[in-house]
């Protein structure tokens, strides 16, 4: 028989997966990747990257407590000293980084400080295009710095997905590519694909869409596509259903949306499903008024998450294999505003969890030696980048970054 497009949408929305209009999920049109021909290779590295999504304020969250500009910028919302989470003599967490604290008091927290990027835009678009593209160009970026890094060190034609974008509705600047597929899944219920129920009509109708779905000789053009499309989408559905049913979670997580989403990760590379690296988000970082209780909530969402994940990935003999880097797209600046919050700035901190090279590289920047009100960077965030790329992933950073920027020892 031959399936035309007409049927093979039929067929779909009879079985609960195309949405109305006929036109197939985003993901399913990124799925045509994943069968069981590679899996990830036992001793291979894997990058999580984890975006704090609006600006976060990264004085106070790495806090200079023993400075006292500190507190004459911000007397409504400055950290009070005792109630810091000391590191040293000079620097500590803001108190709601307690999971932080303990991973970098076990040496696997880094902290990079005084990161940002030359002539520093405080636009959250075209900011947030500069860290996912790794350019400074004017022209607006079609790729992103872990896309291009993936078009030239993994073939087109390979049928594992190499990264994955998990929370997200739309694939992000950074994982987009010219020749490599990168899915993006909202959350695991979604992606199952479990149409029509468990019961016998529900396996019924399943059995129908993968028939439907079976590429054939005389199928061809948007048919033949979207059968692939399809196909490939089914087995993706089945291998992380199968790993998430099997998984058991060595460490308990907080239950919270960040949570789900790394314990998510922590399935997939535990049941070896083939990205290398990943991408997660947690946002609410623009903090223009009433600061504190917002940020105390996000700070300790964040570190807690994080901190259940590496515990899930030591109690599975995995954490040795997973770098962690946080990134947002500028700081704040240092003066406090009237509604007890702050405004986009510029150098700010990135939290690198690395196996046993934990620490704080580089200086604090000066809170009196500022650049128009804000914070100065010394350090390039592709300085950073080139790090992860060559040092842990083992891919040429030069391609990928258009230039050659000096590596860092955090791994």
């Amino acid at each position: 028989m031959v399936i035309t497009r007409r049927m093979f949408l039929r067929g779909s929305a009879a079985a609960g997966l195309i949405s109305l209009g006929g036109v197939p999920p985003q993901f399913l049109c990124r799925a045509a990747l994943a069968n069981d021909s590679r899996t990830t290779k036992p001793q291979e590295r894997i990058l999580v990257i984890l975006e704090m999504e609006g600006g976060n304020d990264g004085l106070n969250t790495v806090i200079p407590y023993a400075d006292d500009e500190y507190y004459k910028a911000r007397p409504g919302i400055g950290i009070a000293r005792e109630a810091v989470l000391r590191l040293d003599d000079d620097h500590g967490f803001h108190p709601s980084l307690t999971g932080f604290k303990e991973l970098y008091d076990e040496g696997l927290l880094s902290i990079v400080q005084g990161v940002g990027y030359p002539q520093q835009d405080r636009s959250h678009f075209r900011s947030m295009d500069i860290w996912q593209s790794a350019s400074l160009d004017a022209a607006a970026p079609d790729r992103g710095w872990v896309g291009r890094a993936l078009d030239q060190s993994v073939k087109p034609s390979a049928s594992d997905a190499p990264a994955l974008a998990v929370g997200l509705q739309r694939l992000p600047l950074a994982l987009t590519a010219a020749n490599v597929n990168v899915p993006a899944i909202a959350d695991i219920d979604g992606f199952r694909l479990r149409p029509g129920g468990d019961d016998e009509g529900g396996r019924k109708r399943r059995d129908l869409m993968r028939q439907l779905a079976e590429p054939s000789d005389s199928s061809g053009g948007e048919a033949l596509f979207l059968q692939r499309a399809a196909s490939s989408a089914y087995d993706m559905a089945e291998r992380i259903g199968q790993v998430t049913r099997e998984y058991q979670p060595a460490a308990p997580y907080p239950g919270t949306q960040l949570a789900s989403h790394l314990k998510l990760i922590a399935q997939m590379i535990a049941g070896e499903f083939g990205a290398r690296i990943f991408f997660v988000s947690l946002g609410g970082f623009d903090t223009h008024a009433q600061q504190p209780g917002a940020h105390q909530v996000l700070l300790g969402e964040l570190a807690s998450a994080v901190r259940a994940f590496y515990a899930d990935l030591k109690g599975h003999g995995l954490r040795e294999r997973v770098v962690l880097a946080t990134y947002s797209e500028f700081g704040r600046r240092v003066k406090e505003n009237g509604s007890l919050g702050t405004d986009h700035g510029a150098a700010s901190q990135m939290f690198i969890v690395t196996p046993g090279k934990g620490g704080i590289h580089g200086e604090h920047p000066s809170l009196t030696d500022l650049d128009e009100g804000d914070l100065k960077f010394h350090t390039d965030f592709r300085s950073v980048y080139a790090t992860l790329l060559e040092k842990w992933l083992g891919f040429a950073s030069e391609p990928v970054l258009g230039a050659r920027f000096a590596t860092m020892d955090f791994v």
